[in-house]
């Protein structure tokens, strides 16, 4: 489809021609005064002005957990939400000055709960008569000024994408979200205002938004032939000079992407998938970054430019509303323009403050909606079924999602010409507080088991491959001599794996020897009763994201894909319960993996 490239270059010039943000209180009005002053020896003129931030905000508006049906909390008491990032921001704004104040965002905004996922899909803001995203209705109420795009915008295609983008009353950035007819921004790449002092001399204000090279794998099938996404160094290289030239004084980048340089993706693209502070260390004339995508709190980091020497500040504040950033920036005049003496950041716990009423009664009947939604009833279960042991133990819970996706599969291949290949299956334990009561079963708890938009794809892999698969997958788990007590919370995610990427693989008897080292734990493999054919072939039902590269996996990328389907693997799930009735356990829960140490069981 067309992609409809805003002219981005008009709105950022006409918002260029005019004060960042008219209008302020008498009280805002005098704070904005205090925030210009003159230096020690009374002849440099100095302003100050602060960068608010938000990263993965992931459909989170009220501090509300949509698959547990209650109020957010973890074991930190993190809350969630932009109900309470509003009120920390007019906060912010009271307390600065609100034309001493810029509010912006680094990505994932539309996916991640049941309320974004409702006005994607139940009742999809691209309708004829759509209603308009909540998340777009709560950032547009706040004051958002720019965000930039992440990856996870990208999921429900790009009608959904664009359609949002028009609801926003401020640009979606993606400097290296390309066209990949014309190779030319199809987003605009930047945002630009003016910061009025009380010198008359403006301050020129300049955000970079940069979103993840990932996307091209993770959502090949709505950005494939339509948009490219190169390297963020690649882009910030380019347009950070083209800025400094058009007279920012400050440039600020919001970047969908980590700081660690790493990527989950190995050598599936080019470019590096968490490159933030590589951007800052190679492209001179950044002041700041807002970091997203890593879902980690920094509330300051400083990486040296290489070039210039000069420290360029970065910040990433959590996720889903958790943490808001602040960026304060201290100038200076000197030789007839504005130079940044200073910038420094912090972050600021949501959890200190209470939902704004404001927000709460724009979107309280769309909130009551998606509750609703979420609570119908689609079936029953026949025993109690919970992923708090599944990161370590073959639960009948994830033996559930192997058990759909499987047999969804081997009705897809019935008549063709893969038919006879075995259908083996993978899943995650995506959330470790998921469960499925005895008795009725409703949408939200089946949801709760996959909370990402993944869909289902089938790649023929062979028993040989399959064991490096699994021995890939096994790195998950810290090496423990024999001997000696077991500590389940410190047996898990060696090296910063999250629980996302370790597969336990349905349909093989295999176990883990955790005493060994990563790349020979695999012990036992067995199909059917008999070790594995080191030549045999297999079907794999697997997910979008791994059949895509996502966590770097052995072998899965590149094998020959016989089967895909468009349709999120939860409400495949969803549509199974409902069609079946009765989750009978008994019909697929058994232990056909297990951790030992040296051959004895652990557990």
């Amino acid at each position: 489809m067309p992609l409809n490239r805003r002219t981005f270059l008009g709105r950022s010039a006409a918002t260029s021609a005019g004060v960042a943000l008219a209008g302020a209180s008498a009280s805002t009005a005098a704070a904005a005064q205090a925030r210009g002053h003159q230096g020690p020896a009374g002849h440099r003129k100095r302003y100050a002005f602060t960068v608010m931030g938000t990263t993965d905000l992931h459909g989170n508006v009220f501090n509300w957990d949509y698959f547990t049906d209650a109020e957010f909390d973890d074991t930190a008491h993190n809350d969630v939400g932009l109900a309470k990032i509003s009120t920390l921001v007019d906060q912010v704004r009271e307390e600065k000055g609100r034309r001493n104040t810029l509010l912006i965002d680094a990505g994932d905004t539309i996916q991640g709960t049941q309320l974004s996922y409702y006005y994607a899909k139940v009742d999809p803001i691209t309708g004829a008569d759509g209603p308009v995203h909540p998340m777009a209705r709560a950032m547009n109420a706040i004051g958002y000024d720019a965000a930039a795009l992440g990856n996870h915008e990208f999921n429900y295609g790009i009608p959904v994408l664009r359609k949002f983008e028009e609801q926003c009353d401020f640009p979606l950035l993606g400097a290296n979200a390309l066209d990949a007819k014309t190779l030319r921004p199809a987003f605009a790449p930047y945002w630009m205002t003016r910061l009025r002092t009380p010198f008359g001399r403006d301050v020129k204000v300049a955000v970079l938004g940069l979103t993840n090279p990932g996307i091209a794998i993770w959502d090949k099938a709505n950005v494939q032939g339509k948009m490219t996404f190169p390297g963020l160094e690649e882009q910030a290289a380019k347009w950070v000079p083209r800025l400094r030239s058009m007279g920012a004084d400050v440039v600020i980048v919001s970047a969908h992407s980590g700081t660690s340089g790493t990527s989950s993706y190995g050598d599936q693209v080019p470019y590096v998938e968490n490159a933030a502070a590589l951007v800052a260390r190679k492209v001179a004339g950044i002041d700041a970054i807002l970091v997203g995508h890593a879902h980690v709190e920094i509330p300051e980091s400083r990486v040296v430019n290489e070039e210039t020497g000069r420290e360029v500040v970065l910040s990433e504040p959590l996720k889903w509303g958790q943490r808001l950033t602040l960026f304060d920036f201290e100038l200076a005049w000197e030789r007839g323009r504005w130079q940044v003496a200073s910038v420094s950041a912090e972050v600021l716990n949501s959890n200190t403050a209470e939902e704004d009423p404001r927000i709460v009664r724009l979107l309280g009947d769309e909130h009551k909606k998606v509750v609703g939604y979420v609570n119908q009833t689609i079936g029953t279960c026949s025993v109690a079924m919970a992923a708090t042991e599944a990161p370590y133990k073959d639960e009948p819970i994830i033996d559930f999602i192997n058990h759909v996706q499987s047999e969804t599969v081997k009705a897809a291949l019935a008549g063709t010409e893969y038919a006879a290949l075995p259908v083996l299956s993978q899943a995650s334990c995506f959330s470790r507080t998921a469960a499925i009561p005895a008795g009725e079963v409703t949408i939200r708890q089946v949801a709760g088991l996959y909370p990402f938009e993944n869909t289902l794809e089938a790649r023929v892999l062979t028993g040989a491959q399959l064991k490096e698969y699994l021995e890939f997958s096994a790195r998950y788990y810290v090496q423990t001599p024999a001997g000696g007590e077991v500590d389940p919370e410190k047996l898990t995610n060696a090296s910063d794996t999250p629980d996302y990427n370790y597969d336990a693989v349905g349909g093989l008897t295999y176990e883990i020897d955790i005493a060994k080292a990563p790349g020979s734990r695999i012990a036992g493999l067995s199909f059917e009763g008999k070790p594995i054919d080191e030549k045999a072939e297999f079907v794999l039902a697997v997910n979008n994201y791994r059949a895509s590269g996502g966590g770097n996996f052995p072998h899965v990328a590149s094998a020959k894909q016989v089967w895909a389907n468009s349709e999120e693997i939860r409400n495949t799930i969803i549509a199974w319960v409902q069609a079946e009735g009765t989750i009978d356990v008994s019909r697929f829960g058994s232990v056909d993996w297990k951790l030992t140490r040296d051959g004895v069981p652990v557990f």
